[in-house]
């Protein structure tokens, strides 16, 4: 399967990126991640989502409720999404501390067991507080995500709040909590992917997601991580998933752009990594275009019913 770390759905024009045209929905969400998508020859799809809202809609603004009932309101579409299409999306959970720490908490506890979350997302540029400073904002959900065996996922690469070694005094703390390094360090504002590769070297439950990571490093560092410690993500909307796709199928090919990688290692990058992380089954890549036609054929015989409610 082909697991997408990072989706951001939504029923109203975000409040932060502001993109052109009508809200990206889920629906479109699943349109999009259907492609299909053409890997090695073989056509393919997104099989599942890890999505949560733009982050700029989970920031307060005047006429939002507050607490544990804002919280919720801004989580509520996600929730939507992950009950009506539960075959295709997984909910995570984006946690502002400015609702407080407790109320995130017991929001997140909330959202897991009521409606199967297994993610949380980090964003401290977007929500204003330096990761490695706000320890007492950050210890109340990474509790949670200790007990419930919960994977982070932190928004790195840009500063003044999410150069990622930041997090390192959290991460330290917690141990037995996977966290995956959100755009392997690159974003618009930076550039810390050497930074993001030594703290995944120096901890084994540290992972890189591959979206906005560049090509020429991604072929670099691959060959120096462990093959579970790269996830695909793509941070779509406004990403275009297949590019990032195609940046992790280039490994497949001879050097320098390539690294000979097999077809079930790239199958591990574009999903089976994240799948163990999340408690799914990992499944095999198809040997034949035939095959990989035939599991669309199969998937998609289903997707009326599916969409029709």
């Amino acid at each position: 399967m082909i697991i997408d770390t990072h989706m951001h759905p939504t029923n109203i024009v975000d409040q932060a990126w502001r993109h052109d045209g009508s809200p990206f929905t889920g629906e479109r969400t699943i349109e999009m991640m259907d492609g299909p998508y053409m890997i090695n020859g073989k056509p393919r799809r997104i099989d599942y989502g890890c999505i949560m809202p733009p982050p700029g809609n989970s920031v307060w603004q005047d006429g939002m409720r507050t607490g544990r009932e804002g919280i919720r309101d801004y989580m509520a579409y996600i929730t939507e999404l992950v009950q009506r299409y539960p075959d295709r999306f997984i909910g995570n959970f984006m946690y502002n501390p400015r609702f407080g720490p407790e109320n995130g908490a017991k929001e997140l506890e909330f959202h897991v067991k009521e409606y199967g979350y297994k993610m949380v997302k980090l964003h401290a540029n977007m929500h204003a507080y330096r990761p490695d400073r706000a320890l007492d904002w950050l210890r109340p959900v990474l509790r949670v995500c200790d007990e419930l065996g919960l994977v982070v996922l932190i928004h790195t690469g840009d500063g003044p709040y999410s150069i990622p070694t930041q997090f390192y005094p959290i991460i330290r703390e917690f141990k037995d909590v996977n966290f995956i390094l959100a755009h392997f360090g690159v974003q618009t504002g930076g550039v810390y992917c050497f930074e993001a590769l030594y703290m995944i070297l120096d901890s084994p439950n540290v992972y890189g997601e591959s979206g906005w990571l560049l090509q020429s490093r991604i072929v670099e560092f691959a060959q120096q991580m462990e093959k579970h410690q790269l996830v695909f993500g793509t941070d779509s909307p406004p990403n275009e998933p297949g590019m990032w796709a195609r940046e992790l199928e280039v490994l497949c090919g001879p050097p320098p752009q390539g690294m000979h990688l097999s077809e079930d290692d790239l199958e591990g990058y574009l999903g089976n990594n994240m799948a163990k992380l999340l408690g799914l089954k990992p499944t095999p890549p198809p040997r034949t275009p035939e095959e990989a036609q035939a599991r669309l054929t199969d998937t998609y015989a289903g997707v009326g019913a599916v969409t029709a409610g």
